[in-house]
């Protein structure tokens, strides 16, 4: 019996009182490497246990990330092998960074014989939002006056999906007629120079953190929604351009 299917059983015992019982707690490896900040972290049941992360505009993702996950796995006291899946944040984000971090997870879950869980870099910043009202629109930067962006409301739902769009005068006039509308993420500044209806409000920049993948992460391991390690790929809405000097 693979490891997958004995996790299968585990999940689906029942106990007296026909509730659910988890025989294995799910440890959960988790990056984020979508944009500056080189991000790795492993929860337990959904449950942050330990975290590593660096900020870095110098994008030294690729010399951080894998002694980043020794780190964290000794924080935690945890060998590879303690492990039961693997989350990755799968865009859209930095081109870089998204293939340095989908790159090692699929490598570690090939190795391990353990499922990828990929998750939206946007719905992550969403999950680090508290809004009472209106609706928050999170957003990663794209470079000049573009951003990946996605909308949710105040239950961190998403009700509006990813696109790549350029900010104007125009931007989120119909939500702006309804309330509030939050910004978050890191190029909250640059928005500032169009966006000027009152109803806006712009909140500190941020970039997303593994910590915040944690629920979402255990969500879909309960739910068994992984992705097929042969075909993943990540998410990077755009193509990727080199640009030359002229």
């Amino acid at each position: 019996m693979d490891k997958l299917a004995f996790m299968a059983i585990c999940r689906a015992i029942k106990n007296k009182h026909s509730c659910y019982i988890c025989i294995l707690m799910a440890n959960i490896l988790q990056l984020e490497t979508t944009t500056t900040n080189c991000s790795v972290s492993v929860a337990q049941e959904g449950r942050l246990l330990a975290i590593k992360e660096q900020d870095s505009h110098k994008y030294s993702h690729s010399e951080q990330l894998h002694p980043f996950i020794k780190e964290v796995l000794h924080m935690a006291q945890l060998d590879f092998g303690d492990l039961h899946a693997i989350a990755v944040s799968k865009g859209p984000g930095s081109y870089t960074g998204l293939r340095i971090g989908v790159s090692a997870a699929k490598g570690l879950c090939f190795s391990l014989d353990i499922p990828l869980i990929g998750v939206d870099s946007l719905d992550v910043l969403a999950a680090a939002t508290n809004i009472a009202d209106g609706v928050v629109v999170c957003m990663l930067d794209a470079r000049r006056m573009e951003a990946y962006t996605a909308i949710y409301n105040s239950n961190k739902e998403q009700i509006r999906g990813i696109e790549a769009e350029i900010f104007d005068t125009e931007s989120y006039g119909s939500y702006l007629k309804q309330g509030k509308v939050y910004l978050y993420g890191n190029c909250v500044e640059k928005t500032k120079e169009v966006l000027e209806h009152p109803n806006f409000e712009f909140l500190e920049e941020k970039v997303p953190s593994s910590a915040y993948i944690s629920a979402l992460a255990y969500d879909s391991y309960q739910k068994g929604t992984f992705e097929d390690l042969a075909y993943f790929e990540p998410f990077y809405l755009k193509d990727f351009v080199v640009n030359t000097k002229q």
